[in-house]
């Protein structure tokens, strides 16, 4: 018994100086406060921002490159492509597309989404997304004018900057956003401005959404239809029909809007002089695309302005692409088609959206 007794006050002795298996107060208060943190996910598709000598980046590696992101998200990522944005198909958009949706769709606690791609057409892809993610939570499109192996590469303050609009509430209901050089701008309005700079990205006339400082600020917000009122729905969409660009210049031929159509061609956008002029005999060239049922959108080259709604005549398959830059009118007609083929209504959704 006495033996007994000596073991027992053993082992409450040991018991009592090994340390505490449970969590310190400190780890507790990290763990809670990590939990609570808003969640992102990021989908990477290559761009210059991965784009490395000897290499491209990966999702992981990118998000390595924030080594202070888990004190404002709970990152995850995905590598859906790792290549140049020009190297992309619209087929890979419908993809892309897709999945966002469908996280969204079975994550109800997710903040946002980031997708990081080159600049090259990086409006393109992000006004696609702005038209058919049909959520009120925020995607983020981000991507770096240098590269990781160049002095003064931006890419980890870009995408830094893009968790963090992700993540803010303030970025809900307002579409798919383009951030870098810490401004914050409408996919729909954003267009690259300059081949090198880093404030390439601009917004025309309308100017940005906001800006991230020492927060994310907002001061003003898209009034066009978009993401969750948009009625493109890519799960219904198998293949997206062909629209071609075409541009005016001085004594400009009709041949190349005729080689469109005769190449199967469903819609052709003229980014025409001016408020839509064309020039040389594209006249003609037009008239025979819509007598073989091809959509004619006007738009401008200029840069900026809108073409009158009177410019068109809907009944006859000549539309007016309104203030969207030729690129953006391609992808909003290419989406129209998989909707209908009546002109009063495709002319709807160039007002509309």
């Amino acid at each position: 018994m006495r033996i007994l007794r000596h073991l027992i006050g053993w082992i409450a002795v040991v018991w009592l100086a090994a340390p505490s298996l449970s969590p310190s107060p400190r780890a507790q208060s990290q763990e809670a406060g990590s939990a609570t943190l808003p969640r992102v996910f990021l989908y990477a598709t290559g761009g210059t921002i991965s784009n490395r000598t000897g290499g491209r980046l990966t999702v992981d590696e990118l998000i390595k490159t924030l080594p202070n992101l888990d004190q404002r998200v709970r990152a995850e990522g995905e590598q859906f492509s790792n290549v140049a944005s020009t190297a992309l198909t619209l087929d890979q958009w419908l993809e892309l597309s897709r999945r966002i949706n469908d996280r969204f769709k079975k994550d109800a606690g997710l903040s946002g989404v980031v997708v990081t791609t080159g600049t090259d057409t990086l409006e393109e892809l992000a006004y696609f997304l702005h038209l058919t993610v049909r959520d009120e939570r925020p995607v983020v499109v981000v991507g770096s004018m240098r590269d990781p192996s160049t002095t003064g590469y931006e890419g980890p303050a870009n995408l830094e900057d893009g968790f963090r609009v992700a993540a803010d509430p303030a970025a809900r209901g307002l579409g798919t956003l383009v951030v870098l050089n810490d401004e914050i701008n409408s996919a729909r309005d954003v267009t690259k401005t300059d081949s090198h700079r880093l404030d390439t990205f601009d917004s025309r006339s309308y100017g940005v959404l906001g800006r991230v400082i020492d927060r994310v600020m907002i001061v003003r917000k898209p009034v066009r239809r978009h993401t969750a009122q948009s009625e493109f729905d890519v799960a219904s969409i198998k293949a997206l029909p062909r629209v071609d660009v075409i541009l005016t210049y001085q004594g400009a031929p009709a041949d190349l809007i005729r080689a469109s159509v005769d190449a199967g061609a469903k819609g052709i956008v003229m980014a025409g002089a001016g408020a839509a002029a064309l020039s040389g005999n594209q006249r003609e060239g037009t008239d025979y695309a819509v007598e073989k049922g091809v959509f004619i959108v006007s738009t401008t080259r200029t840069g900026s302005g809108n073409i009158a709604v009177g410019r068109g005549n809907a009944t006859s398959r000549r539309i007016s692409g309104d203030d969207l830059q030729p690129v953006k009118a391609r992808i909003l007609l290419m989406l129209a088609l998989t909707r209908t083929e009546q002109p009063e209504e495709i002319q709807r959704i160039f007002r509309e959206y």
